[in-house]
Parts: structure tokens; sequence; C-alpha cells
């Protein structure tokens, strides 16, 4: 596969290596030839032993800047690529290459110890390293037992294909978010969540795919996004099965090391769909309802939805990271959801009473929301600011 446009890494192009050992060897007399990224010594790094000179000049009209004597001016229909101050300001601090015998055409001087580790990415990707799309395809058999190969993708990407780009992309500590709009397959999602397991990365994928149906019904799945979902769950079970390593120990707790980080938390992921509101819709002007109509108002919430559904929607309203652990508690009888431990705390359960306002306030969470149509009489729905006001005054309060 070849990939073109601007470098991802910053690096020391394998072209160039011997122009810099030259050009280094010339300003700092004899110091060893320059060495390959990731091995420089700390004295490379602390310094500006080793560079890389690129070019001054580009394409245009033709502009002026002092060169040295006997130095020649741009070529027809080039010019320099900054001003005169600019100019003198980096020779000043020995930033302008002049060649050996200083007669060259000046080139800015690229560090070795200014830029980043890692080395300019090959366009040439050869399948013996990232895969094809026959090995694609068996990947995906691996994961999803199609009953039908006609709903089999003829497109698939390959693992290590995806992998590679991540490789130069990302960083495994930096909590990249990694988002694929045509999901598919899950191969991007099956991609980051072997990279995480090879470098030890906390990188997360967004995988987005229409309902789509298959050409045939398979059981249990009739869209390739169920093709997706099947196929990460199984990813997902096999990378958190136990490693030789980890089981030995569980045999014999003692021969455990105290010392030793835990085992990685095993991987997950959450299904969110679109959907309309979860509100009631009113399609009726205030001159138009009647008395009787007020009645089917009281609950404002679609019978069809459920707790989840409102807490994921509370969720989207106040800006709250749709990722963070759920967990589900019982308090004075009553289901309570609880994100983050505190980040919100909501109960959407039928008569709310105060020893559960009570019970909820006591935790002090940053956020409480409850069902409107859920509180037990209106005066505790009055009356339930004033209580978190009092035991936990932090809490913002509402009501859906």
């Amino acid at each position: 596969m070849v990939l073109r446009g601007p470098r991802l890494r910053a690096g020391v192009c394998e072209a160039e290596v011997g122009v810099a050992a030259e050009c280094a060897a010339a300003n700092r007399g004899d110091e060893g030839p320059l060495q390959e990224p990731g091995q420089r010594s700390a004295r490379a790094l602390e310094g500006r032993e080793l560079y890389c000179p690129q070019p001054l000049r580009r394409r245009g009209l033709p502009d002026h800047l002092p060169v040295r004597p006997r130095h020649p001016r741009p070529p027809r229909g080039r010019y320099w690529v900054v001003d005169e101050k600019t100019f003198k300001a980096w020779d000043a601090d020995n930033r302008i290459w002049w060649g050996k015998d200083s007669n060259n055409a000046p080139a800015i001087k690229r560090f070795l110890s200014e830029v980043a580790d890692g080395r300019t990415p090959q366009t040439l990707w050869f399948y013996k390293e990232v895969g094809h799309t026959q090995d694609a395809k068996k990947t995906l058999l691996k994961y999803v037992p199609f009953a039908h190969t006609e709903n089999v993708l003829n497109s698939v990407k390959p693992v290590e294909l995806i992998q590679r780009m991540l490789q130069l992309a990302t960083e495994p500590d930096e909590e990249a978010i990694v988002l694929d709009f045509f999901s598919g397959s899950a191969a991007t999602a099956h991609a980051v969540l072997a990279q995480n397991r090879a470098d030890g990365g906390n990188r997360r994928f967004i995988g987005v795919q229409v309902a789509e149906p298959l050409p045939k019904p398979e059981p249990g799945m009739a869209s390739i996004f169920d093709m997706g979902l099947t196929r990460i769950r199984n990813v997902i079970a096999e990378l958190s099965e136990q490693t030789p390593d980890t089981a030995e120990a569980d045999a014999d707790p003692e021969s455990a090391d105290p010392a030793a980080d835990p085992p990685a938390a095993a991987p997950g992921f959450r299904v969110l769909k679109i959907d309309s509101t979860n509100m009631q819709d009113v399609y009726y002007r205030p001159d138009q309802l009647r008395q009787a109509d007020l009645l089917g108002l009281v609950d404002n919430i679609k019978p069809d939805r459920g707790a989840e559904d409102l807490l994921f929607q509370v969720l989207l309203d106040w800006g709250v990271d749709l990722t963070l652990p759920i967990a589900r508690e019982t308090l004075a009888g009553r289901a309570v959801f609880f994100v983050d431990t505190d980040a919100l705390a909501a109960c959407f359960a039928p008569d709310i009473d105060e020893a559960l306002v009570r019970a909820i306030a006591a935790r002090r969470p940053l956020r409480a929301v409850f069902r409107d149509a859920g509180f037990s009489d209106d005066s505790l729905k009055i009356n339930v600011e004033q209580l978190f006001r009092a035991l936990s005054p932090g809490t913002e309060v509402r009501a859906i």
C-alpha cells in the first residue's frame, strides 16, 4: 500500500543522513558518525552536534538576501524563504550551514536534538508487514461466525495496517481517540484494542455505522452493525482471557509479586444509538387544549423509554463524558445510578420520598437528577432543593 502526504512524525531522513554526517563532521571536528534515532547519546541531545541542512530557496519571484562573498544568488525563478532580519538572526545563532568550504547555498540546520524521536515513515508498506485483503477476511471469519459466505465484506482492512497507522499517529499514553465514521466490520476498533494490548496504550475508539441489512440475515446478526458488534465482543473476550503468567499466579497466590503492578482492566465498550427525544411530543397550542387533555401530560416521558435512556440524555445535556463508569445501587429500596462515583447521581424511579433524597444527598454528588413525575407529593418536589442545600450545598439539582 502506498501512502502519500505530509510526514507523520519528525525525524532524520535516511537520504539526508550522509549529508548531515558530513555537515556535522565539518562543524564539530572528528566526533564520529551520525547516530540513528533512538540511539543518541545524552551529549548529542543536549547540544547541536548533529543536524541536517534544509534548503532556504523556493520557487517564485526573486528576492534579495545578503549572502557571503562569492556566493551566487538564487537561480532565476527562485527566492529566499525568509527576510533579512530573520536570516541574520539565524546566522548569528549558528543555524545557517554554508557548506564544508563556506561557499554553498545557505541552508537551515535542523538539529537532531530539537526534533522528536523516530524516523520518517516509508511510503511503501509491504503486505508482509501490514497484511492484505485475504488476511483481513480470514481475521473477520475468525471472530464472526458467518452462516452465509455472501455476507463477508470484500473490502475489509487488515488489522495490522491500521495498527501501523496508530503507531505513527498516536502515542501509547496520550489517551488518543480514534474515530471511524464508516466502521463496517469494526476493523479500526479491533486494531485499537490490539495495539493497546501490544504497547499498554490507553487509546479509545468511536465507530459509527448505520444498520445496513446483510444480503442474508444471520442468526443474531441482521446488519453490518451487528457484524461489527459481534467482532468486537469476540475480540474483547479473547483479550480478556488469562495469560499463562496470570494463571500461575492465581493458582499460587503466595508466588505473586506484591510489588508488581495490578493486572490491567479488561477492555470494554458501549453501544449508543441515535433516536428521538425521550420527552413526550406536544403538538397543541395552549388555546387548543381541553381540560381532559391535561391528564395525559402529567408524565412528560414517553412510555417506551427506560431509566438508562433517561440517564444518557442527562449525560449529554450536562456534557458528562459518556465513557465514565456507571454503577447501579439500591438506596431506600429504589435504583439509583452513580456516574464516576460522585460526578452524577440519578434516580428515575416512581414514588421518590424524603428518605431517598436524604440518602442521595448524603453521598454529596456534584449533580443530582430526578424524574419530575416521580416525587411522591408536590411538597417534596418543592423542598428537594432545600434538602440538598442543607445536606450537600455543592450539588446541582435538576428534574426532567
